[in-house]
């Protein structure tokens, strides 16, 4: 069975950094596409960056220049290096990634979610 382990969150001050790590295990092909979302109470999911199998990425206009996305396919990980936080980044991150397993099946997961907290 395909799961999703999320890692790396925390505690920061503002204009520190975080780096979140998102591992995939089970009977594994590729990891076709991996994004990063979150949700902060009282607001809805919403989309943070996303990285394709071609390495192509896109990136939430509040984060650009301040997060990266990337993947080791080797490692079957994705990876969202956070810099320059800011308070209103608070809110529990969540990794979704569309899956290949047992070389044909295709298959959408979601991550336990990590709390990302920052500080004034």
């Amino acid at each position: 069975q395909v799961q999703l382990v999320e890692s790396g969150g925390g505690l920061v001050q503002a204009g520190g950094s975080l780096r979140l790590s998102c591992t995939a295990t089970g009977s594994i092909s590729s990891i076709n596409t991996m994004a990063w979302y979150r949700q902060a109470p009282g607001k809805q999911r919403e989309l943070v960056a996303s990285i394709i199998r071609d390495g192509i990425t896109n990136y939430a206009d509040s984060v650009k220049g301040r997060f990266t996305i990337s993947r080791d396919d080797a490692k079957k990980t994705g990876y969202l290096q956070m810099n320059s936080l800011k308070p209103e980044d608070t809110a529990v991150y969540y990794c979704n990634a569309g899956i290949t397993y047992y070389y044909t099946r295709r298959g959408n997961y979601w991550g336990q979610g990590t709390q990302v907290t920052v500080s004034s």
